[in-house]
């Protein structure tokens, strides 16, 4: 499957206001026995599947099934009595499973682990759905195994209120939400080949088990299994639903390969990012900005911070920032002041960040940004993961502990200002300009870059920004303004500066800046990419 069959199908269940991703699970599940349950067989068992040749566990949906568009799908609902520990009152999470349907056909089985440590199937029937008006007879399914989609969790909040707070659903997709209820970006459990000029391989969890929760517990701990033909994985989730603003996943994963991996992407997260405040002419839309993310953050392993606005590129762009022991990165929705979207259908403004922190030794490596060109909120184009930095080949056991935070905004930030918008427009000539009025020396790009903190608010307020400096380079072209204002209003400065073409720049272009105070750094940097037009068309 293509990456953008993938991703529209996807985001058409998304559009709807459901995860995106389904699977299904295996013919002849029924007479899985149960069987002993423990993280150490389960790595035995995926590192036995990588020394075996790749079996694709694909099969063909019926008819019915396969040609199901998303508002018929929608239509397919779970009965959840059926559901993980319903009935149970002691028992606060809950656990619902999905049909399979549409392009997704990929088995995966579902287990429960009980008190004595055995791993018992989850059977599938129909009598577990209402197919209500879908368009599917289920009496013609009623011999067929078909198994799940996927399956959700919720947590019961209070009587009658179990709102949902994460989904795995197809792939090794998954996504949760924050404390504002509001799915946004989507997490993966590997990434392979992602941005080469080849297929990109996208593994499948094949399997999962559930531990049976405490009582009165917020925690669920969910084990699967990853298969694929360059790599099998063995992970444990251990997800903390209660945890202060959002869902907090403790990860696990062991990977072991059976072929070599040009670019194996760890920890991947992918968004969407159409239109913001640097390109709000990027696609001609009513709404003023529509984005799951508009950045890139980085705590590198030295102490920098980084701060990377997205870009909707005309072609494809891949960058990547080396580091060593990273500190976290993550895909952040910075922006949640509704005012600046005025969409009352996406909810743009309560969309999570996601943040991922190391917590067992990464080493050297890159962190990576895909940006794909987009023309629509319907498909995801934003793509971040680490890279590992030796080369990966076949027969390795590689292990990545991380956890990973659903929150609106990541849960550490740096002692030095931030970086609060991003604008850009035309350059080379005063503000305010007039018809007439250009640049007589040609082409320029006017970039601002709003600054926040409490250290910056004292020096707006008193007017003393004279004591800042801008400090900006561009990997080409060069750099003709530079200028600094007081921003009183949002306790901050704002950064002008204008990049200015050489006589054939059309290559990408590069910025970065941050301010400084004598020699000292005062805030993060920032860093920007973007495409200048060609020649002849740099005109305003």
């Amino acid at each position: 499957m293509q990456r953008r069959t993938l991703l529209k199908a996807s985001m058409a269940l998304t559009a709807l206001g459901l995860p995106a991703f389904p699977a299904w699970s295996a013919p002849g599940e029924a007479k899985t026995p149960d069987e002993a349950f423990s993280m150490a067989g389960l790595k035995q068992r995926a590192q036995q599947l990588a020394a075996s040749p790749y079996k694709s566990n694909k099969n063909n949906l019926p008819e019915q099934l396969a040609q199901l568009d998303p508002l018929d799908y929608q239509k397919i609902k779970f009965h959840k009595d059926h559901g993980l520990w319903a009935g149970e009152a002691p028992i606060d999470l809950r656990v619902y499973f999905f049909h399979t349907g549409m392009h997704f056909n990929t088995p995966v089985r579902m287990h429960v682990i009980d008190d004595d440590g055995m791993a018992r199937p989850i059977r599938f029937s129909p009598d577990m759905f209402d197919y209500a008006d879908s368009g599917v007879d289920a009496t013609s399914l009623s011999e067929k195994r078909l198994g799940f989609a996927g399956f959700r969790m919720a947590v019961t909040e209070r009587p009658g209120h179990t709102p949902e707070l994460l989904s795995f659903l197809g792939a090794s997709y998954f996504r949760a939400v924050d404390e504002n209820r509001q799915y946004g970006l989507s997490a993966r459990g590997l990434a392979i080949d992602t941005g080469l000029p080849k297929a990109e391989e996208f593994p499948d969890f094949t399997a999962f088990w559930f531990e049976r929760p405490a009582p009165d517990s917020t925690t669920l701990t969910v084990y699967a299994l990853l298969d694929s033909p360059s790599a099998t994985g063995a992970y444990k989730f251990v997800i903390d639903a209660g945890a202060e603003h959002g869902v907090v996943m403790d990860i696990d994963s062991h990977i072991y390969t059976r072929a070599a991996i040009e670019r194996l992407g760890i920890g991947p997260m992918t968004s969407m990012f159409l239109k913001g405040t640097a390109q709000p002419t990027a696609r001609d839309t009513i709404s003023p900005r529509m984005h799951d993310s508009d950045r890139l953050n980085l705590w590198r392993g030295n102490g920098e911070w980084i701060c990377r606005p997205l870009y909707n590129p005309a072609k494809l762009q891949f960058n990547t920032f080396a580091d060593d022991n990273p500190r976290g990165f993550g895909l952040v929705q910075h922006d949640h002041d509704f005012d600046d979207y005025r969409d009352s259908v996406t909810w743009y403004n309560r969309r999570p960040s996601l943040w991922l922190e190391p917590t067992n030794d990464w080493g050297a490596g890159h962190v990576a940004l895909m940006e794909l060109p987009t023309l629509g909120e319907t498909v995801d184009n934003i793509v971040a993961f680490w890279i590992p930095e030796a080369p990966v080949t076949a027969n390795d056991h590689l292990h990545f502990a991380y956890k990973l935070y659903w929150t609106p905004t990541p849960p550490v930030s740096p002692s030095l200002a931030e970086v609060d918008a991003t604008w850009s427009g035309m350059g080379g000539t005063r503000e305010g300009w007039i018809p007439g009025d250009r640049n007589p020396d040609g082409y320029a790009r006017r970039f601002a870059v709003d600054f926040v903190g409490p250290d910056l608010a004292t020096l707006a307020k008193n007017e003393a920004t004279d004591r800042l400096a801008v400090d900006v380079s561009a990997s080409n072209g060069s750099i003709s303004y530079r200028a600094i204002h007081p921003l009183a209003e949002i306790g901050g400065v704002r950064a002008v500066f204008d990049w200015t073409p050489g006589n054939q720049d059309t290559t990408p272009v590069t910025l970065r800046a941050y301010l400084k105070e004598g020699d000292d750094a005062r805030s993060v940097t920032w860093l920007y990419q973007f495409l200048p037009p060609e020649p002849a068309d740099r005109h305003y």
